[in-house]
């Protein structure tokens, strides 16, 4: 047996000892003996083949099987390896500044004997052996015969950095480490008259982990592994059933205006559109304040850059830049974020000068409910929409009830609930109000927040296309010029002026260009 000191390693726990503990391990020495017990096998093998056979027969079954002395000076030459003579080490860097290269030229490494000879000639040995006569017992033939490699003596460990500052290169010097420990051993055995060699790996066995100690564990939120997006490129079968889908809500929306136009055509429907047109007459004065025109024109282009701003923040995973308050380096947030609250800032000062302007100047009463003739003029109003027999207005002086309820609502209502759900989930929202935050928590904002986004989209297209569909040259005049010419088209080049600086506007906001400005309030970095 020989004796090994086992490599230690760093320590486990803050502050403790080495790991493993300084023990040493032994093992099996690599001195081989010749494989007698295989050669005894053959041996009685070959004499209870034939028991009862004549002389003649004995002599010749013992001219088949060679004479044990002979073959054990084989196979005991065979499986000794050749030792090696010690090889000079590589050598490397220096181990302090200026010093000479590690290891020192002195030092040397006895090469390990090798086992792959050994094995060749232990399985050698054994076929020269094996006899040809009838099967042994089972027992006889399953007999094991160990071959051992032999190796040279204790090579020197490499020496690395010292463990404490200021210490010796580690592990101390004369530290060696038996080489049997890593030659494998040869494990040969005979199984229904052919040999068999094994390689059985020697020292100690490290297929056992180390003892382990928990200190992570799984979060309650789930776990979801994202998978591969899908083409969106659209297939041949999905596109023809678009169309189709298409088609078929064309033709109920044509079946829905022929049922409406029926219905309106009965007696008491008729009744009903005399005693309500779609509109009733309030006190406001006629014509459109140019204030008016101006405070229009910055609620679309404001109101185009919150819905793109906010679209990308839904969709932002990974900000190209960030964007720091200068009073406050916790207040973190990404570039585009700061961009859509800024302009929200903005939508919501242009509103209030709105709202302020509007009931100093009594305009109020073309957008606010006066009479509660206006839900069933409403109504008139729809069904005549939906007819395409469309009531006849006239925006320089009144607007008909649905428009009146549909401007009410969105002024009213909709803008307040944007502007609360937005304050709500931005960084001006107080952090220290824990009641005021568990009173309004931050996932009603979240639901609220995106559909009233959707219901602004859809009032802008239904706006824009009655805009157009009833007269686009005088609806311009009087949004834009604030004139009732129906010949004049000043109204629409102030229009298409205002569509190009929308334009701008998108394709202005990118983080190249908003950058700059916002570090006129903060700082911009990348990270």
């Amino acid at each position: 047996m020989a004796e090994r000191m086992l490599r230690r390693g760093l320590p486990r726990v803050k502050g403790g000892e080495p790991w493993p503990a300084a023990v040493s391990v032994e093992i099996a020495d690599a001195t081989v003996a010749a494989p007698a017990a295989a050669d005894a096998a053959v041996a009685h093998g070959a004499a209870a083949g034939a028991p009862d056979a004549g002389p003649i027969a004995a002599s010749e079954a013992a001219a088949e099987v060679p004479a044990p002395d002979a073959v054990a000076p084989a196979a005991s030459a065979a499986s000794v390896a050749p030792a090696a003579s010690g090889a000079a080490l590589r050598r490397g860097l220096p181990r302090v500044a200026g010093g000479e290269p590690w290891p020192p030229a002195a030092a040397a490494e006895p090469a390990a004997s090798v086992a792959v000879p050994a094995v060749a000639a232990a399985a050698q040995t054994v076929e020269s052996a094996r006899v040809e006569a009838p099967a042994a017992p089972a027992s006889v033939a399953a007999a094991p015969a160990s071959v051992v490699p032999s190796a040279s003596a204790g090579a020197a460990l490499r020496r690395g950095l010292p463990r404490v500052a200021g210490g010796e290169p580690w592990p101390p010097a004369g530290t060696a480490v038996a080489a049997a420990a890593v030659a494998p051993a040869v494990e040969v055995q005979v199984v229904d008259d052919t040999p068999v060699a094994t390689l059985v790996p020697a020292g100690p066995d490290v297929s056992t982990p180390l003892p382990f100690t928990r200190t992570v564990w799984a979060g309650r939120a789930p776990r979801h592994v994202a998978e591969p997006e899908a083409s969106r490129r659209p297939t041949w079968t999905q596109v023809i059933a678009g169309l189709f889908g298409a088609a078929g809500l064309g033709l109920v929306a044509i079946a829905g205006i022929f049922l409406v136009r029926a219905f309106l055509s009965l007696p008491f429907m008729q009744d009903f559109l005399a005693a309500f047109p779609g509109e009733y007459h309030t006190e406001a004065a006629p014509g459109i304040p140019g204030w008016v025109g101006w405070q229009h024109f910055f609620n679309m282009f404001l109101m185009l850059l919150i819905i793109r701003s906010g679209l990308r923040v839904r969709r932002e995973k990974r900000p190209e830049a960030f964007w720091t308050p200068r009073n406050d380096p916790k207040g973190k947030t990404s570039l585009t974020i700061w961009f859509h609250q800024s302009l929200d800032v903005l939508w919501m000062l242009n509103g209030v000068i709105f709202i302020v302007l509007l009931f100093v100047s009594g305009h109020w009463m073309r957008i606010v409910p006066t009479s509660w003739e206006v839900i069933p003029n409403a109504l008139s109003a729809l069904l005549q929409y939906v007819s395409f027999d469309w009531p006849t207005e006239n925006g320089w002086v009144n607007y008909n009830s649905l428009q009146v309820l549909a401007y009410f609502t969105t002024v009213f209502i909709a803008a307040p609930l944007a502007a609360i759900t937005g304050f709500r989930m931005s960084g001006f929202w107080p952090k220290n109000a824990e009641a005021l935050s568990k009173a309004y928590r931050i996932e009603w904002a979240r639901k609220l927040h995106f559909p009233i986004m959707l219901y602004f989209v859809a009032f802008i297209v239904v706006h824009v296309a009655l805009v157009f569909l009833t007269g686009f040259q005088a609806n311009l005049n009087h949004m834009f010029a604030s004139s009732d010419s129906t010949t004049s088209w000043a109204g629409f080049w102030f229009f298409v002026l205002a569509v190009m600086a929308m334009a701008g506007g998108w394709l202005a906001a990118r983080p190249l260009v908003i950058a700059p400005i916002a570090r006129l309030f903060g700082t911009v970095s990348g990270r």
